[in-house]
C-alpha cells in the first residue's frame, strides 16, 4: 500500500505559543486519532510514524501534534496545565476538520496520561474515547498505582494496549486497576513487549510483528467506537 503523505500545519494554544502537527487523512477515514507524543520524543519519531501510517492503513486518520516543550526544543516536559491546553486545541482542531467523524484521543506514555488528565478534567468535546499506547502508570522502579487515580473520572471506552515487559506499568498493579474501571476499560497485553514494543529475540516474534498486533488490536476496537 502506498505510504501516508502527513500534512503539516500550526495549532493555535490559547496558553502558549502554537505548536506544529502532522495530519494523516487516509481515503474514507472512519475515525481521527489525536495522538501526543511521550515525554522524550516528539511527533515525528519513527515509533510515532510507524503508528500513524498503519492506521492510515487501517482507515484511520491521525493528528499528531507537538507539546510546547518539545516544540521549543526543551527536554523537561510542560505543568500539567500547561499540557492539557494542548491537548484541547488538538482536539478542538481535529473537531473542526472532521466534523461528524468519531474522535479517539490519547498518545504514547506521557502524551496518553496528559490526555486522560484532561478528559478527567472536563470531558473533551466530540471524543468518544481514549485509546493509550503504553500508558506510563510508574515511573520505572517505583511502581504504584497513584498516576491511574484521575481515570475513575473518565466515563468513555478506554483501551490499554500494554507490553507485559513494561517497566513504567506493572501488570500485578496495572490489571488490578483496569478491573476497578469496570466496562468502559479494555486491557490489550501483549506478551514479551516492553514500553517501547520492544521484544527479545527469545519471544520468537519481531517488532513489526508485534506492532502489526497492536495496531489491530486498535482498530478492531475503534471499530466499536464507530459503531457506537
Amino acid at each position: 500500500m502506498k505510504a501516508a503523505t502527513a500534512q503539516p500545519l500550526k495549532i493555535e494554544i490559547t496558553s502558549a505559543d502554537p505548536v506544529s502537527a502532522l495530519l494523516i487523512h487516509p481515503p474514507q477515514a472512519r475515525a481521527c486519532y489525536v495522538f501526543a507524543h511521550g515525554a522524550g520524543a516528539g511527533m515525528a519519531h519513527a515509533s510515532m510514524e510507524t503508528i500513524a501510517t498503519g492506521l492510515a492503513d487501517r482507515g484511520i486518520a491521525t493528528l499528531r501534534y507537538l507539546f510546547p516543550y518539545m516544540e521549543k526544543g526543551s527536554k523537561r516536559p510542560d505543568a500539567p496545565g500547561v499540557a492539557h491546553a494542548a491537548v484541547r486545541a488538538a482536539v478542538a482542531e481535529a473537531a473542526r476538520r472532521y466534523i461528524g467523524l468519531p474522535l479517539i484521543a490519547g498518545g504514547k506514555s506521557f502524551g496518553g496520561r496528559m490526555t486522560s488528565q484532561a478528559q478527567a478534567i472536563d470531558a473533551l468535546p466530540g471524543v468518544r474515547g481514549l485509546a493509550f499506547f503504553a500508558f506510563p502508570l510508574h515511573p520505572a522502579g517505583k511502581p504504584s498505582s497513584d498516576r491511574a487515580k484521575h481515570l475513575a473520572a473518565v466515563d468513555i471506552p478506554m483501551l490499554f494496549l500494554q507490553g507485559t515487559r513494561d517497566a513504567l506499568a506493572e501488570l500485578s498493579l496495572l490489571e488490578p486497576v483496569v478491573k476497578k474501571l469496570g466496562k468502559p476499560a479494555t486491557l490489550h497485553l501483549v506478551k514479551e513487549a516492553d514500553h517501547s514494543f520492544h521484544v527479545l529475540k527469545s519471544s520468537g516474534r519481531n517488532d513489526r510483528e508485534v506492532m502489526t498486533e497492536v495496531l489491530d488490536a486498535f482498530a478492531a476496537w475503534a471499530g466499536k467506537i464507530d459503531a457506537g
